[in-house]
């Protein structure tokens, strides 16, 4: 334990002193601090083993420090120390964590003990905590590869490759469910900053009112609501990454107060007077294109810059369409053992049926479909047949209706045709139930069937 750091937190001199002297005798590194504050921004700023705390202090006093510190350094084992003992308040430092409450003048063996038991407690949760991050990374689908094999994915890889061990700041750029949140955690897992916390936060799901708070936390009584100190999403990542994603959406007050933070490696919760040192990697995203938001002053230039040290574009998934195949291969093996089915595979057709799909909604879209062709299609292949079926009837979006018009040279064979594949796709949305797809449509029953009769329309069986 000879290099264990301890810090000792006590506002009476004479005590820390005496704190000091007894663990460096015992070859313990000792740090001190004079008050609450100090305390919490020395465990901001740099990693400790164990804490010895007094309760009463000026301002802020040990159980405030207590509660505070399970949001900043949980694993961190902390003793009470105080001369004005009672059964509640051991009680009360109990249900916030301490690991032990001794009485002042502390009895020096029973001290050490404690210290000791500590220590072990503490090197026994950070094993822990390391084993369960090794389990949660190993395990299917909780950090997903990044596949594909065409060249703008293997640029984006060999941009992970060379950005994640140093310290730049990441901009991603792309389409809704182009995988811009799964470069954010390669960049993050391959950094030197993986064993601390990777908080995430979007921006444009957060109202503006709250954002700030959010972000930067707020003091108890900051405004109507506020009841209780609130940690933001900076301190949460300190000492780790806070990727902001859809950061395009955030308000020009908040962009203003993260480019203070970015210059100066600080905030000030909402309400407060302080200035909190933070120590956070930046990793941001956006669908929107920056450059076209300054020009309408939407966003800011200087952010941008700040931001944008390393600029990585994830392209959507029609303008990559040879990934398809690793990417519908690797979700049907990872979603029949999620969903208990047994193992599918797709023909070569219902590959190339895939590939002519516009995917909109990009891999998030590809996703969601192969999970619903392998729970809706027969047997142990997914043909051809079963994607006409049950994604959209000839191929969808406009690369379809373009597939579609090159068929037919006159107009009224091309709308027939247009006309019974929307009665088909609107049928089975509707479960084949006429009278529903009908009214849905905005036609007569009876016209619905004079259409089906025409066109030969009818389910097929299962």
């Amino acid at each position: 334990m000879a290099e264990s750091h301890i810090l000792v937190v006590d506002d009476e001199a004479s005590i820390r002193r005496t704190l000091r002297d007894i663990l460096e005798y015992e070859d313990f590194s000792v740090d001190e601090a004079v008050d609450g504050k100090e305390a919490l921004n020395k465990l901001r700023s740099a990693p400790y083993d164990l804490v010895l705390l007094d309760i009463k202090m000026p301002e802020v006093d040990g159980l405030q420090v207590l509660e505070e510190m399970r949001e900043i350094a949980p694993e961190v084992p902390t003793i009470m120390i105080s001369g004005h003992g009672t059964i509640e308040t051991a009680v009360e430092a109990t249900k916030l964590g301490a690991f032990d409450f001794i009485e002042k003048p502390p009895d020096l063996n029973r001290l050490l003990v404690s210290v000791r038991n500590g220590l072990d407690r503490g090197q026994l949760e950070v094993e822990n905590r390391r084993m369960r991050q090794t389990l949660v990374e190993s395990h299917e689908g909780d950090l997903t590869p990044i596949l594909g094999d065409s060249a703008a994915i293997a640029e984006i890889k060999d941009k992970i490759k060379r950005v994640a061990p140093t310290e730049a700041r990441v901009l991603v750029t792309g389409e809704p469910g182009t995988g811009k949140e799964l470069v954010a955690k390669w960049v993050h897992h391959r950094s030197s900053r993986k064993e601390g916390p990777m908080v995430e936060v979007n921006c444009a799901a957060i109202p503006s009112e709250l954002i700030e708070s959010e972000l930067f936390g707020h003091e108890k009584g900051a405004f109507t609501g506020a009841t209780k100190q609130r940690i933001g999403k900076f301190e949460q990542a300190h000492g780790g990454t806070l990727f902001l994603d859809e950061i395009g959406d955030m308000s020009l007050s908040a962009q203003a107060k993260v480019l203070r933070v970015l210059q100066e490696n600080e905030i000030t919760r909402v309400g407060g007077d302080r200035a909190l040192p933070v120590d956070v990697r930046v990793i941001a995203a956006t669908n929107k294109n920056l450059l076209d938001e300054i020009e309408e002053e939407n966003f800011r230039e200087d952010l941008y810059h700040r931001l944008s040290v390393i600029l990585m574009h994830v392209p959507p998934l029609r303008e990559r369409r040879g990934d398809i195949p690793t990417i519908t291969r690797h979700f049907a093996n990872r979603l029949a053992k999620r969903n208990g089915l047994d193992p599918k595979t797709f023909t070569d057709d219902a590959i190339s049926r895939l590939k002519q799909q516009e995917w909109r909604g990009n891999v998030r879209e590809l996703h969601n479909v192969v999970e619903r062709l392998l729970i809706l299609s027969d047997g142990d292949e997914v043909t051809v047949a079963a994607v006409d079926r049950y994604v959209r009837p000839g191929g969808g979006g406009r690369n379809a209706v373009l597939g579609l018009i090159q068929q037919y040279d006159h107009f009224s064979a091309f709308r027939d045709k247009a006309e019974q594949l929307f009665i088909e796709q609107k049928l089975d949305k509707y479960e084949w139930n006429v009278s529903r797809t009908a009214e849905a449509i905005d036609i007569q029953r009876s016209h619905l069937y004079n259409k089906m009769n025409k066109y030969g329309i009818e389910r097929e069986e299962a």
